[in-house]
């Protein structure tokens, strides 16, 4: 991975709001940083903290999407022994500079407790492979050494910013490189723009020069029956889909070479027990997909049954969403996102193509391994995602 940063185009930006739309915008236009939305970064200007805004993506992101934040408060929720979901975004909505401002992002408390003017996160695909190996966190902490603070998954929001402000309280922060986030992302800080957004890269550099090294294509163990792709196939998915979605369904199908070869592997319900690339991906994705062979009917009711176990099986008071798949793997032939609208399937495709990939290269380093079916369900029914989800697709 390379760094994009301009030097000359840099400066154009006068402020340091500027600076921060800038680099953010260059970590959100490469998609092995942060895929539709995900990732956020901040920037300290006196008293209070400029952080990326709810529904704003990083690519694409300008002033306005920077909501500011009164830095002191932030600081002290960080302190308090809990949070609720709905007390933090009120509590953040409070301690706005302009109440008019879109709400902050979930991980504002955790920009604010790190003490450097620029913070930049995201959910680098090529660390967070490294993660979801069997051995993650010790091959992490093997190329990072004590330069680089190893995080255990929690859920986003207070939890999180709450346990790394507990990890942290006797930590030199001068000592750090950044803070990785086991199953889900990277921090890189710094007090100048360039310095935070050039840490995130060459610490992503260095994984994916080490997956290189060490995700060599092995002997996979490839199944002998496939699906063959024709009209009458397709007409007959889509029906079944639109019944069970109660909508439109648009399909958009990959086949590329890995994506072919990936959905021949015998083992693939083994795989995706073990959860998607990062959990926020399930509010998109669902926990997992369909698994078609020639029998559409035979692939979705597997599905709608295993789906349903699951909801079963860690649902408290939550209400069960639609029994629809989001994409399906087709054996022999690739995967397909399912989508109620272009956008929602471009988006879907996206997100599968690169777990795919990820997928991939950790089979060949022992095998997949994310998250446990539990911190899934609380992803993908948390009501702030939920409702990040609902307005981004209104």
């Amino acid at each position: 991975m390379k760094s994009t940063f301009d030097d000359n185009q840099a400066t154009k930006y006068s402020t340091d709001l500027a600076m921060r739309v800038y680099t953010s915008q260059l970590l959100g236009r490469d998609m092995d940083l942060v895929l539709h939305g995900g990732g956020n970064t901040s920037v300290k200007i006196g008293d209070k903290i400029y952080v990326k805004g709810s529904g704003w993506n990083l690519d694409t992101i300008e002033e306005p999407g920077f909501p500011g934040v009164d830095l002191q408060t932030l600081i002290q929720m960080a302190k308090l022994d809990t949070l609720s979901d709905t007390d933090m975004v009120a509590q953040q909505r409070n301690a706005l500079e302009d109440k008019n401002s879109p709400n902050p992002s979930i991980e504002a408390i955790l920009h604010a407790i790190i003490p450097f003017k620029f913070v930049d996160h995201t959910h680098a695909d090529a660390v967070v492979t490294i993660s979801n190996t069997p051995e993650g966190e010790k091959r992490l902490q093997e190329l990072y050494g004590e330069k680089m603070l190893l995080i255990n998954y929690v859920m986003p929001g207070f939890v999180l910013a709450k346990e790394v402000y507990e990890k942290t309280k006797d930590i030199d922060w001068k000592s750090l490189d950044g803070i990785i986030l086991l199953n889900h992302g990277v921090f890189s800080f710094a007090d100048e723009a360039k310095t935070a957004y050039e840490k995130m890269i060459n610490i992503v550099d260095k994984v994916e020069i080490y997956l290189k090294e060490n995700a060599r294509v092995t002997t996979l163990n490839f199944g002998k029956s496939f699906c063959k792709l024709d009209e009458s196939f397709t007409d007959e998915l889509q029906s079944e889909l639109e019944k069970l979605r109660g909508t439109k369904i648009i399909m958009k199908f990959g086949s590329s070479i890995e994506a072919v070869n990936f959905s021949k592997l015998e083992n693939l319900d083994d795989i995706f027990k073990n959860g998607p690339l990062t959990p926020e991906h399930v509010i998109r994705t669902k926990p997992f997909p369909a698994i078609i062979n020639e029998n559409i009917k035979e692939g979705l009711d597997a599905f709608i049954s295993r789906y349903k176990k699951y909801f079963k099986t860690h649902a408290k008071d939550e209400i069960m969403l639609d029994l629809a798949p989001r994409y399906a793997i087709i054996k022999g032939v690739g995967f397909v996102a399912l989508g109620k609208d272009e956008k929602e399937a471009g988006i879907i495709f996206d997100i599968i193509s690169h777990t795919i990939s990820a997928m991939t290269k950790a089979q060949n380093m022992g095998g997949w391994k994310s998250l446990k079916p539990s911190d899934i369900f609380d992803m993908e029914y948390w009501e702030l995602e939920q409702a990040k989800l609902a307005k981004a697709v209104s």
